[in-house]
Parts: C-alpha cells; sequence; structure tokens
C-alpha cells in the first residue's frame, strides 16, 4: 500500500504552490505567459491579465483551465486607470477565494532619443513600469498581508546601468527597483518583495539590428541569449524557495551586467 505521507510529500514537492492565486499582469503572451504557465504547473490559480491581447489570454486560460479544471481565469484592465486598478486588484482577490502573489510583468518598451521625448512618453513608459506596479501593489496589498504573499516586480537590468536612446524606460525601471526595495520595508513582515532584472531574454518584436543583436550578445558571459522560462524559473524561485528572502534584486541575464 502507498504511504500516504508519503504521497502528500511528493504532491507538495512536485506543487509547492497548489492552494495559492496569483495575479500575473501582462500574461497574455511573452514572458508573462510563461510565467502564468511556471506558477500553474507548480500548483497556483492564476488571475491572466490583458490589456488588448483578450484572444490571447482566453487561449491561455483554456489550456490552463484544460490542464485543471477551474484554474484559471482572464482579467482586462488598462493599468494607466486607477479605478480600473483598484477593480482589478479585486478581481484578483475574489477569483479564487484569496491573492497570495502578484507578478508585475506589464511593460511598455520602446526608444525615446533625448530631444524626441515628448509627454505622452513619459506618461506611458513611466505609467505601465512604475506608477501602476505600485498602485497595484498598493490596491492589492490587504489580500496579500491576509496570506503572507509576495510580490516580484519585473524590473531590468537597464534600470541599474542605461541603454542608450531610452532614458525614460530606464528611469522608470530604476525607480521600479527602488520600490521594491520601499516596498519590501512597507509591507514586511507579512509580504515579501523582490524584483527579476533580466537582460537580453528575448528581443523586442520590432526586432533588433543583426550586428547588435551579436554585440549585445558577445558582450553577455554566457554568449547566448536566454528565454522567458528563465525568467519564470526566477518567479517560481522566489514563490516557492526563498522565504527569507524580500527587498532584492534578481539579476537573470547571463551575465550581461558584468561585460558591458
Amino acid at each position: 500500500m502507498p504511504d500516504p505521507a508519503a504521497t502528500v510529500i511528493d504532491t507538495a514537492r512536485a506543487m509547492p504552490l497548489a492552494g495559492k492565486a496569483a495575479l500575473v499582469t501582462g500574461a497574455a503572451r511573452r514572458v508573462g505567459a510563461a510565467i502564468a504557465q511556471a506558477l500553474h504547473a507548480a500548483g497556483a490559480a492564476v488571475v491572466l491579465h490583458y490589456r488588448s491581447s483578450g484572444d490571447e489570454a482566453a487561449a491561455l486560460a483554456r489550456d490552463l483551465n484544460g490542464l485543471r479544471p477551474g484554474s484559471a481565469t482572464v482579467a482586462q484592465c488598462d493599468l494607466l486607470d486607477g479605478a480600473a486598478v483598484k477593480e482589478l486588484a479585486h478581481t484578483a482577490a475574489t477569483a479564487f477565494g484569496g491573492l497570495d502573489i502578484l507578478v508585475n510583468n506589464a511593460s511598455s518598451f520602446y526608444p525615446t532619443p533625448l530631444g524626441d521625448i515628448d509627454e505622452d512618453d513619459w506618461h506611458d513608459l513611466i505609467g505601465t513600469n512604475l506608477k501602476a506596479p505600485l498602485f497595484l501593489a498598493q490596491a492589492a496589498s490587504p489580500a496579500l498581508r491576509e496570506r503572507g504573499g509576495l510580490i516580484v516586480n519585473l524590473a531590468d537590468i537597464h534600470g541599474m546601468r542605461p541603454l542608450r536612446r531610452h532614458p525614460v524606460y530606464c528611469v522608470a525601471k530604476a525607480g521600479l527597483i527602488m520600490l521594491t526595495k520601499s516596498l519590501a520595508r512597507e509591507l514586511g513582515p507579512q509580504v515579501r518583495v523582490n524584483a527579476i532584472a533580466p537582460g537580453p531574454v528575448m528581443w523586442p518584436e520590432d526586432g533588433v539590428d543583426a550586428a547588435l543583436r551579436e554585440e549585445i550578445i558577445a558582450r553577455t558571459a554566457l554568449k547566448r541569449i536566454g528565454s522567458a522560462e528563465d525568467v519564470a524559473r526566477a518567479v517560481l524561485f522566489f514563490a516557492a524557495e526563498a522565504p527569507f528572502v524580500t527587498g532584492q534584486i534578481l539579476a537573470v541575464d547571463g551575465g550581461r551586467s558584468i561585460g558591458w
């Protein structure tokens, strides 16, 4: 006869997030989708936030619910709308009876060369990369406190070392890094707050010049780019393996930040 205690232990190891609920912003595609899939595979129920990628979010939810019925739902929200952000936090906290994990992944990224920056660029880049994570964390904090929860912010190595022609984006990610540390102090001891600073894990959707790609790879210690799954594994580390870690920024960059 199987040992019931051993079965419970094996299940806990295979699905360490069983019984937990997560909200992932920008979860329909790319890195956000990989994070949602990793958390779900570890046992969490997931709320998949999207702004305009409704079809992709719905398809991902169908796939996840096909694996484990009733374990995924979608939520549309413009993260630049303060009232909608509060509603998103409420939706996430009630969808599965509580909220344990918030992943602030949604982001805008595009160049803003000095001399061509306008206020729309500022409001969009600061809004999606810094303002939205702050106000969503604030709105979700009561639910996260109740469950001893976790916030993971998706920062960027360029929040610490600037990327040419992207000053506004870099400023926003630098602010997100400080916000991570500040929230760790504000929300402790109940809620842990950490950030991941990816390097070259996926090329932008509008492409990168071949020569620039080769230059980036050459200056990366591991001589290759990473994947969305590399970032997802780091999120899973914070969620399942790091109960005594808070206020930290983990670079997932193949050594790009040491090979500048």
